[in-house]
């Protein structure tokens, strides 16, 4: 049989649940870590790659460079006065070539220049070394002695070349223009860049594999704790709730096993109090059952009508009590259910109007034992030093945010339980004002009242403390709200019932369930006198007073 609490969770649960499975740790982690790494390697990869692709050109270029350098310094003068090429020339070209000799081109010419060479062909360039058709430099904007690097298509092939230009003389004193230039294709290089390239992607490859390793490990490393967590639940399906060993476990995720094992424990208690509880109502209803069947027995057997009528009569009054026991049982379970309307903001209640019906409600009980049963109006009342009235409460006299019905309930309860143990001709007076910022809501009668050290038993379930010394009974008796008249009368004595003492229990369970409590005290009038001749008793109901205008 399920009940409203289980019902609850299980709308939570299902409203929780996911329809489709969602991301996990590991994917969640790999989500987050790796566009960042990924990103970081592409930069620095890039980094890298214009780094290694400029070390690569300038090794290239250092050795053409150090060729076309090498051929300027080998050209010298014939003993004809000619100039011309030394013998370190060819060594030079097989150093240049000794790479690669495919590709590599060299050139080494000499033009005549200034006014002596105007009458001959100015433009005829005497080639002392390699091909001469090689692409021209630019113009240099620079300094006409230094190297001009530049690229163009030889052959159909993309070179790199470099080209230096110079001055120098023969033995006759005639000056030239010497240009030597040094080519090389440009497929070593892009080959040298190429490898570089995938060198590195796959070290970035290795690192990412790597990372995705060392996520999916470290997780499920650390989520193993939880592992044993989830199967310790799983085999203890069925039997009671047991907290949760938390060694082990990641200091991340310790919070939320001790939320559980505080979950835990108030499930446990409330498993308990409901088996207490129940165990209680099977003791408390099996003697009232026990003696209606022996009163079914007697009333079979009777011969005479008049004691059948009176057996009867009995046994009516023994339904009216066990009716009014299942009553305050449900009226408990109710009020001791947190769970309920937990989500519902409670609405404005009037303390001092709720008094009011409640002193009406049992007015003809009172008037049956010869009781004065009053009410005294707060709006009437002197309110204390300190106490202003309360602002923005739409006519109320005594505000409070509370269930009004529950605090009907409540004070329905304290008042029954006056009646019930102020003896006849007795004072019964219920007030409501305002301390401070608390609402109080007192019922005073002048009965034998109860010990001050035994006050806090009687709040119990099913307690059985008396009033005054020598006194047996139940202090908690009351009847729920629309249990007065027969009801709360046993049989036709014309006197409330004595309860099973679940009257001040469920009274202070509304009062703390509506966010207050309920103190006893001495019947004291507030002036150091009693209301009565004996010592009298003070069930006062607190809550904190309401500004409706926060509402």
């Amino acid at each position: 049989m399920s009940t409203p609490l289980n019902e609850r969770l299980n709308e939570r649960l299902n409203e929780r649940r996911p329809a489709a499975r969602r991301f996990g740790i590991r994917a969640r982690l790999l989500a987050l870590l790796l566009p960042c790494i990924l990103g970081l390697l592409a930069l620095d990869s890039w980094d890298d790659y214009r780094a290694l692709s400029g070390l690569v050109q300038d090794s290239y270029d250092r050795v053409m460079l150090e060729s076309v350098q090498a051929l300027r310094g080998s050209v010298s003068i014939a003993t004809d006065g000619t100039l011309q090429l030394d013998a370190s020339a060819p060594l030079v070209q097989r150093m240049f070539d000794a790479s690669s000799p495919q590709g590599k081109h060299l050139h080494v010419g000499l033009k005549p220049r200034g006014p002596a060479s105007a009458a001959a062909a100015p433009t005829t360039e005497h080639t002392l070394l390699g091909d001469a058709d090689l692409p021209q430099p630019p113009s240099s904007t620079s300094s006409p002695t230094a190297p001009v690097w530049y690229d163009a298509d030889y052959r159909g092939q993309p070179m790199r070349l470099v080209a230096l230009r110079s001055q120098v003389v023969d033995g006759a004193g005639q000056p030239f223009d010497l240009l030597v230039q040094a080519a090389e294709s440009t497929g070593a290089r892009d080959l040298a860049e190429a490898v570089s390239r995938r060198q590195q992607l796959f070290r970035d490859a290795r690192m990412v594999l790597v990372v995705v390793v060392l996520v999916w490990l470290g997780v499920t490393w650390s989520l193993r704790p939880l592992e044993r967590l989830r199967r310790f639940v799983v085999r203890r399906k069925g039997l009671a709730p047991e907290p949760l060993d938390a060694s082990g476990v990641p200091y991340e995720v310790a919070p939320l096993v001790d939320a559980v094992n505080q979950h835990v424990a108030s499930y446990r208690k409330l498993l308990d109090q409901q088996s207490q509880f129940l165990a209680d109502a099977s003791h408390q209803l099996r003697t009232p059952l026990a003696i209606m069947l022996t009163q079914a027995g007697v009333a079979l057997r009777e011969k005479d009508p008049k004691q059948l009528h009176d057996t009867l009569r009995a046994m009516v009054a023994q339904i009216s009590r066990s009716r009014r026991l299942c009553e305050q049982l449900l009226s408990l379970a109710h009020a001791s259910d947190s769970s309920a309307h937990a989500d519902d903001a409670p609405a404005f209640a009037d303390l001092n109007a709720i008094a009011k019906d409640v002193v009406l409600q049992y007015l003809t009980l009172a008037h049956e034992k010869n009781q004065d049963l009053g009410w005294v109006d707060a709006r009437e009342r002197v309110q204390p030093h300190g106490s202003p009235r309360p602002v923005g409460t739409d006519g109320m006299a005594v505000p409070v945010r509370a269930n009004a019905p529950e605090l009907h309930e409540a004070l329905s309860n304290l008042v029954h339980n006056a009646i019930v143990y102020t003896p006849a001709g007795g004072n019964i007076t219920v007030a409501a004002s305002i301390a401070g910022s608390t609402a109080l809501a007192e019922v005073r009668d002048d009965g034998p009242g109860i010990a001050s050290d035994r006050r806090a038993e009687v709040f119990e379930r099913f307690s059985q403390v008396g009033r005054a010394s020598g006194t047996t009974g139940t202090t908690g008796t009351t009847g729920t709200t629309g249990t007065t008249g027969t009801t709360g009368i046993a049989g036709n004595t014309g006197k409330p019932s004595r309860g099973a003492g679940l009257g001040l229990a469920i009274a202070r369970a509304y009062a703390q369930r509506n966010g207050g409590d309920i103190v006893l005290t001495a019947a004291d009038d507030g002036n150091g006198s009693k209301v009565g001749k004996t010592a009298g008793l003070c069930a006062v109901l607190q809550l904190p007073v309401a500004d409706t205008r926060q509402g």
